[in-house]
């Protein structure tokens, strides 16, 4: 229960305290004459681990500016014109802030006038002025003011009543930046079924969760390999889809914000499409036609292009320098209306991609289906990454040390790496070509060699060389968010083209399962730093080997066992690095969650 206390004098007919009850607060009333020690005697008998809200009896305004004001778990202070409020960890900074905004009269040295400006709208300038972070949502059309009189009362509440604040919220559940086929196709009723589901306390994580077993069954239905089950496996992955833009609607109606849902939601959505891609291709496999090369290279490269996008996001979080060119040149193309929908859709986000999986499904075979999923995901890969080369070439700009510990963070390099990094050898080469060098050591000496040859293994040891020494250096250079997209396609590559030549039965699918646990971890890692709880503990990160040591392992297995020994290895290790990554994962994020961690909420992939 969180709590409201109402200062100043009454208004008589104001509805605010049954707007707030209605918010889940209890309310209490401060005497109209409360001193600050009075206030702050209030503040302090209330129970510490809830929230708090100080609101001034005059306000006038929507519920939904209350709800956005006071009620949004991912910020510790957030106010709005005449109410403020602070989260239990906040609780000290807005006792002080009350101090501090007393105002000193005789006789009573900590008084406050009731008079303008409210107590609340004060304890929000105090909150600012010590440097503590107050959020002020963007309201819009919505109404929240502090009347002073009869006259200004009025014309207030017709405000209010001039704009349907349901409407308002309805709108603002929908993400701001969609892809095209969300925006048209699926919001328009998606989040109607948001407002339903929390009209019967449905919580986003158990929408999300439906989502992924939507999605489950509808890959069950593409490994029949009927007709029927390729034309059921499509509408249901459309269903899943639905699901998934639902439970992020239903978090913004409602405001359910949290660090594990956060996780639920960006973690599912690769768990969704990834094991309707391993449907596809145990569908096929039942017609007669072996597609895990595809569907492995489909997985791999969906997730190589994640990487792209988080390691640039990173590099550039908090870089300070000039806008480049090429930044601008974008920003006035996304100010013609046809070249946004454009642009968002030659990047194949969820949306379009899943459509387009759907629709080939239900229409023609997995073979197709995967290759147009190839080629589509291959050009808008090329598309994004050069755009971002462009942009990083052209701007001058200075990384931060977060930055380059974010990008040192996705590397994930393991013992052997980090032992080389540690020589810090005065190399002239940059990061970027060193990774790319050891990339093209171990791919090349894979796709060139024959099945078992030893220069499998030596392309891997200068991998493991290399890699280390491109991060024996801090990751600040222009494009040094390159390294993490480079050592993913080597790993992933490797395992991939090594599994195809083994040419036995059960490799590429046991490849699968290797890349798909490997993968896990990289995401895992990714919104542990997005979510500001830092990387991956180091020795989690040692047990499963680093992304070089795992690349030698698998070349090391290829080049002494047999073919079907190989496979028994990818199995092994695959089991292995999914044991040990879920259940630390899993561990973390639920005693995140217990221990209140700060609620967030990535807005992630445009769907």
């Amino acid at each position: 229960m969180s709590t409201a206390i109402l200062t100043g004098l009454p208004v008589p007919g104001s509805p605010l305290e049954g707007d707030l009850r209605s918010l889940g607060f209890d309310v209490r009333t401060a005497p109209a004459t409360a001193s600050a020690d009075e206030l702050e005697t209030l503040l302090r008998d209330l129970p510490a681990g809830e929230r708090v809200a100080v609101v001034d009896h005059r306000f006038v305004g929507h519920v939904h500016a209350l709800r956005l004001g006071l009620t949004d778990p991912r910020f510790p202070v957030a106010a709005v014109p005449g109410a403020v409020t602070a989260q239990a960890g906040a609780r000290g900074e807005l006792t002080r802030a009350l101090r501090a905004s007393a105002t000193p009269a005789a006789g009573a040295p900590h008084a406050l006038d009731a008079a303008e400006p409210s107590v609340p709208d004060r304890l929000a300038a105090a909150l600012e002025s010590t440097g503590t972070a107050v959020h002020r949502p963007e309201l819009g059309t919505l109404v929240a003011t502090v009347a002073d009189d009869p006259q200004a009362r009025n014309a207030a509440r017709q405000a209010v009543a001039a704009v349907d604040d349901e409407a308002v919220r309805l709108r603002g559940a929908v993400k701001a930046r969609d892809g095209f086929f969300t925006t048209y196709c699926v919001s328009p009723y998606s989040r109607h079924l948001a407002r339903w589901s929390a009209r019967r306390s449905l919580t986003p994580n158990q929408v999300t969760t439906a989502s992924l077993l939507t999605a489950l069954i509808a890959a069950g239905c593409a490994a029949t390999g009927t007709r029927g089950g390729f034309v059921a496996a499509g509408l249901l992955l459309l269903l899943s889809f639905v699901l998934d833009c639902t439970d992020g609607q239903l978090a913004r109606y409602s405001l359910q914000y949290s660090t594990l849902g956060a996780w639920l939601d960006a973690t599912f959505d690769r768990a969704k499409e990834y094991a309707y891609y391993a449907g596809l291709a145990l569908g096929a496999a039942r017609g007669g036609d072996d597609v895990w090369a595809l569907a492995l290279g489909a997985m791999v490269l969906q997730t190589c292009r994640h990487v792209v996008d988080f390691s640039f996001n990173e590099a550039n979080h908090d870089a300070t320098g000039n806008t480049s060119p090429t930044a601008a040149l974008s920003d006035r193309l996304d100010s013609v209306g046809w070249t946004v929908w454009l642009r968002r859709m030659i990047v194949l986000p969820i949306g379009e991609r899943w459509a387009l999986i759907a629709v080939l499904t239900a229409l023609t075979t997995p073979r197709v289906t995967l290759v147009v999923l190839l080629v589509g995901c291959a050009l808008a890969a090329c598309y994004t990454t050069a755009g971002r080369v462009l942009r990083s070439l052209t701007r001058r700009a200075t990384r931060t040390d977060r930055a380059a510990r974010a990008l040192d963070d996705l590397a994930d390099n393991g013992p052997l790496g980090s032992a080389f990094a540690a020589l810090r050898p005065r190399i002239a080469l940059p990061a970027p070509a060193l990774a790319l060098a050891g990339g093209a050591a171990v791919l090349g000496a894979a796709l060139l060699g024959s099945w078992g040859s030893p220069w499998v293994v030596v392309g891997a040891v200068a991998y493991v060389v290399l890699s280390g020494l491109a991060l024996a250096r801090p990751l600040k250079g222009a494009l040094d968010w390159l390294v993490p997209p480079f050592f993913r396609v080597a790993e992933y590559g490797t395992v991939l083209v090594l599994a195809a030549k083994a040419d036995v039965n059960g490799c590429l699918p046991a490849a699968f399962g290797l890349v798909a646990a490997v993968a896990y971890h990289h995401y895992d890692t990714v919104y542990r730093i997005k979510g500001g709880t830092g990387a991956p503990p180091r020795w989690l990160v040692r047990t499963i080997g680093g992304q070089e040591g795992r690349t030698l392992a698998v070349a090391l297995a290829a080049a002494v066992l047999h073919d079907t020994d190989f496979t028994v290895a990818l199995t092994a290790l695959a089991v292995a690095v999914a044991l040990v990554v879920l259940v630390e994962s899993i561990r973390f994020w639920v005693t995140a969650h217990q221990r209140g961690a700060p609620a967030v909420h990535d807005e992630g992939e445009p769907a």
